[in-house]
């Protein structure tokens, strides 16, 4: 009974017990990285965490990482769409410009240049080793949807008009390459090879009942020659359109093998270069005085 009434003693002047939470190495500096541990008769409060407990900071911090996540996956989205869009062009938005020669030469070199920077990027900030197919799958869900909303919704082309170039295969070359050799000059040689050769397999198995030869009015075509003359675009004249075109056949019959090769060595080029572009986008710089 002695207990219920028993006193407990106040201690003047003491301040709330704070716990002192680790720096984050997500977050430079971390959150509350050199607060102290304070005990209840320690005397006057500091400046205190703005956590009440690791837990919550570890949270809090884990939300943080995926707001910027999202944030960079969004904006490497729009890059790499815009930039792909401009340079790749009809060859990637019409299923009668995929032929043999074009396509598997300039698909493969224009869409070199962010998966090397994004690999650059992950690579030498935090040893991730999923630059390339990162970017391929922000530049495919902003295909898809542009291809649904604009070509399908609002225009009325059907998808097998339009379907994008599937590059993932190629985009999970380079990385495994990148992975493997821990050397951007091998990634550069081996793996912007293997991204050459591979676009024209990765998507044979959707391409080749389109490239079916068909007889239509005594002319001989192809089902996706067909597909494009009746769905007439505009600003679009058949003269432009730059379709099994060139001097390829110099080579023999087989003329996607010499053009995804070629490809593949002027991906080596580009991606040195967009493998710098990176690392000077990814370089952080510090003010020294304000």
């Amino acid at each position: 009974m002695s207990g219920l009434f028993r006193k407990t003693p106040k201690i003047v002047g003491a301040a709330p017990v704070t716990e002192s939470i680790a720096a984050s190495p997500g977050i430079e500096g971390g959150a509350g990285a050199n607060v102290k541990v304070m005990s209840a008769d320690a005397g006057a409060a500091v400046a205190g965490s703005p956590f009440n407990s690791r837990a919550e900071a570890a949270s809090l911090i884990k939300a943080a990482d995926w707001i910027l996540l999202v944030a960079l996956f969004l904006i490497i989205l729009g890059g790499y769409h815009i930039h792909f869009m401009l340079t790749a062009g009809d060859w990637d938005f019409w299923i009668d410009w995929k032929d043999r020669r074009f396509w598997p030469t300039v698909i493969p070199i224009m869409g070199v240049t962010f998966c090397a920077a994004s690999q650059a990027y992950f690579w030498l900030k935090f040893k991730l080793p999923f630059g390339a197919t990162f970017a391929v799958l922000g530049l495919m869900f902003g295909e898809w949807v542009n291809r649904y909303t604009n070509f399908w919704h609002w225009t009325y082309f059907p998808i097998n008009l339009h379907f994008p170039t599937q590059l993932i295969p190629g985009a999970l070359f380079l990385d495994l390459v990148l992975l493997l050799s821990n050397s951007y000059i091998i990634t550069a040689v081996v793996g912007s090879l293997g991204w050459g050769l591979l676009m024209y397999p990765s998507n044979w198995q959707v391409l080749a009942q389109f490239h079916q030869g068909i007889e239509v009015n005594g002319l001989l075509m192809t089902v996706a020659d067909l597909i494009g003359f009746e769905y007439v675009r505009t600003s679009m004249p058949e003269y432009i359109r730059m379709v099994e075109r060139g001097t390829m056949r110099t080579f023999g019959k087989d003329v996607v093998p010499v053009a995804a090769f070629f490809s593949g060595f002027v991906s080596m080029i580009v991606y040195f270069v967009w493998w710098y572009v990176g690392v000077w986008f990814s370089t952080t710089k510090y003010t020294k005085s304000i």
